[in-house]
């Protein structure tokens, strides 16, 4: 099993032993960092449980939720369908390090994703499925700290990136740099309190 391809995925969303989902809180970045957009269409890429492919849809988004996990998509149709929003989300069950999407989007999200190609080619490779005038958005983890409040182990290198290398991916003459920061919050796994450090880039492709 390679780090982060489809068996390590599958692993890391098989169902807690109690059979009980485990939804997580939207990402606050996300929120924040979108509420100005107007809405159109999106990808959420690398959607897991579909948190933010649901909050997205609530908002008015077209989404289109991938992820390479079958587990994790299972349990965010089910999830979907509890909240009604079942039509207002397209599924899609694709490795995103070898997908080629035929489209691109008005929006494109990133949240704690990891490919097995690396962090910075995976960033790489999801900002060409923005359309003109669209925007990306990643969050991810800052390196050189080392937690996983999502999987309950650290991260390897290779799944962190430091904003100057995320930022260096978008050079002025293609990309307006809106946000580009570090931040460091406080969430609560298992009933105890545990800080991640996260860097958030916002671009936009120019028309």
């Amino acid at each position: 099993m390679n780090e982060f391809d489809k068996d390590y995925w599958e692993d890391q969303w098989a169902p807690a032993p109690s059979g009980r989902s485990r939804p997580l809180p939207v990402n606050p970045y996300l929120t924040g960092e979108t509420a100005h957009l107007p809405v159109g269409t999106v990808l959420d890429a690398g959607c897991g449980t579909g948190t933010e492919a649901l909050w997205l849809a609530e908002q008015g988004w077209d989404v289109t939720a991938a992820d390479i996990s079958a587990t994790a998509l299972a349990e965010a149709r089910v999830r979907a369908a509890a909240a009604g929003a079942g039509e207002r989300v397209d599924w899609v069950e694709t490795d995103l390090s070898q997908w080629a999407p035929n489209r691109t989007w008005d929006l494109v999200v990133t949240n704690y994703a990891h490919a097995e190609i690396g962090q910075l080619p995976f960033y790489r490779r999801i900002a060409s499925w923005v359309a003109p005038g669209g925007t990306l958005l990643i969050v991810g983890h800052l390196h050189g700290h080392q937690h996983d409040v999502h999987h309950g182990h650290d991260q390897p290198e290779g799944a962190t990136a430091t904003l100057e290398g995320i930022t260096s991916l978008f050079p002025a003459s293609e990309w307006r740099i809106d946000s580009a920061y570090e931040h460091t919050r406080t969430v609560h796994a298992g009933g105890s309190p545990v800080q991640l450090h996260d860097v958030i880039v916002r671009v936009h492709r120019p028309t």
